[in-house]
């Protein structure tokens, strides 16, 4: 029993010895205690007490010519000056001292600015200021006369524009089927291809498909426009102009 116990000893004091040491909380964290440091305070104090300073630079004390030495001559001068300064003419006033524009002195003395406007508000506003050139039997009688020159034009029927040639917008309204529906016969070989060469001629499909309608269409097709026999020629869709109508 006794090999078991100072073994015990031995390993406690074994971990007590690989513990680190607990730093003193009213040391602080890195700082010594206050003692401390009131003692060395104390200490460089003490080694101080007799040690000189250097005497401070000398002083000038003769005063410039322009600073007033409160004298009542002196501030009579001073002011002498600053109210010369501020008369018309005077230092700082001359245009040969400043941009050489004269300054404006604002004095109670000046003279008012013009007035441009008397009236306060146009004449053209001013009832006062055109009654005696107008009056309202005036302006009734001026009013009379340009209603006596209206002239009132009566509609009149549209002209017939049936020798201008096809009318797609009477064409699209005329017909009611849908693009791709079959209605005349188309015969021929490379239909396709024809189509395309006659197509390219044109930069819009309304114009391609007022060149059908004047060649012979819808019934012919002479120029391979209308491959599917619907009547409309090289992409043109009757769609839009119903719309407008319908709209």
């Amino acid at each position: 029993m006794i090999k078991p116990i100072s073994l015990v000893v031995t390993l406690g004091m074994a971990l007590s010895a690989c513990q680190p040491a607990i730093p003193d909380s009213g040391r602080g964290a890195g700082f010594d205690s206050f003692q401390t440091q009131q003692a060395q305070r104390d200490a460089a104090l003490a080694m101080n007490t007799q040690a000189t300073f250097p005497a401070p630079s000398a002083i000038n004390a003769t005063p410039l010519a322009s600073v007033d030495d409160g004298s009542a001559a002196s501030t009579a001068a001073e002011t002498a000056r600053v109210l010369d300064a501020t008369r018309p003419g005077g230092l700082g006033n001359d245009m040969m001292t400043n941009s050489g524009i004269e300054p404006i002195n604002a004095s109670p003395t000046n003279a008012a600015p013009p007035v441009l406007n008397t009236e306060g508000i146009s004449r053209e506003n001013n009832f006062d200021a055109v009654s005696g050139e107008r009056s309202i039997e005036g302006d009734a009688a001026r009013i009379a006369a340009n209603r006596a020159q209206y002239r009132v034009v009566q509609p009149e029927a549209l002209p017939d524009r049936a020798e201008a040639g096809p009318n797609i917008v009477s064409y699209a309204l005329q017909n009611k089927h849908p693009v791709g529906t079959a209605v005349y016969s188309r015969r021929g070989f490379n239909k396709a291809r024809k189509n395309e060469r006659a197509c390219a001629e044109y930069s819009h499909p309304d114009q391609a498909q007022l060149a059908f309608l004047a060649d012979g269409g819808p019934e012919r097709d002479r120029a391979g426009m209308d491959p599917d026999g619907d009547g409309y020629a090289c992409t043109w869709d009757p769609a839009p102009y119903r719309r407008a109508i319908q709209g």
